[in-house]
């Protein structure tokens, strides 16, 4: 998500900030009974994965202020991992960590460069609340203050973007970045290692920011 300062003060909650550093990645390919090689971190820790047990990118996070937000000045064109990870899994609010769902179904805004290409739609864009559709949509740029907006009745899981890890000259080693999101059922999940969690739309149809709005009052703001 590519964010630019709002006049009030609000940042996003999964905007990355000055100061949280991707850590030593220490990984390792081990093979398994299944007959594959699978990524492992050589600390590795069970919070390392998410629900489908695909290895996450670490990153470090800095303290948080009074008010439960993190601190650090923002890096506007930057998603932490976890704090992304962790509203998309949840389908909470990407501004404030609320949950997500309205009345009228689970609100995502997408802008020209997601993965929404028929015959499905994908997004790394963690849902939007109601209070917040406009905030959102005026405070990230590649949006234009005009975004497609999606108001879906269901979004499963789909997979998650991120780098392809293989053997090479020097061990265990990123051998690619794979464009398009891999669905958590493609084999090669078992060496990836994941920074952004991706959702399919089901159940959606496409509506009109100010139509929504006005929809959702008084709810939204």
């Amino acid at each position: 998500m590519t964010t630019s300062a709002d006049p009030g003060g609000l940042v996003p909650f999964i905007t990355h900030r000055e100061g949280e550093d991707a850590a030593p990645d220490n990984l390792i390919l081990l093979p398994h009974s299944d007959g594959r090689l699978h990524l492992h971190y050589l600390d590795e820790d069970p919070r390392d994965r998410d629900i489908h047990g695909v290895l996450w990118a670490r990153c470090s996070f800095n303290p948080i202020d009074p008010h439960g937000q993190p601190t650090g000045r923002p890096l506007f064109k930057l998603m932490h991992p976890y704090r992304q990870l962790m509203t998309m899994q949840m389908l909470h609010c990407q501004v404030c960590t609320a949950p997500a769902r309205t009345p009228l179904g689970l609100i995502f805004l997408a802008g020209p460069h997601d993965h929404t290409g028929a015959p499905q739609v994908l997004t790394n864009q963690p849902p939007v609340c109601a209070r917040h559709v406009r905030t959102a949509a005026r405070l990230c740029p590649h949006l234009d203050g005009t975004p497609t907006v999606y108001l879906a009745q269901s979004a499963p899981l789909y997979g998650a973007t991120g780098t392809l890890y293989g053997l090479g000259t020097h061990g265990t080693q990123p051998i690619a970045q794979p464009g398009p999101p891999l669905p958590y059922s493609h084999p090669d999940m078992s060496c990836f290692l994941a920074s952004q969690q991706i959702r399919r739309l089901a159940s959606f149809r496409s509506v009109g920011l100010e139509e929504l709005l006005e929809a959702l009052r008084p709810e939204s703001a």
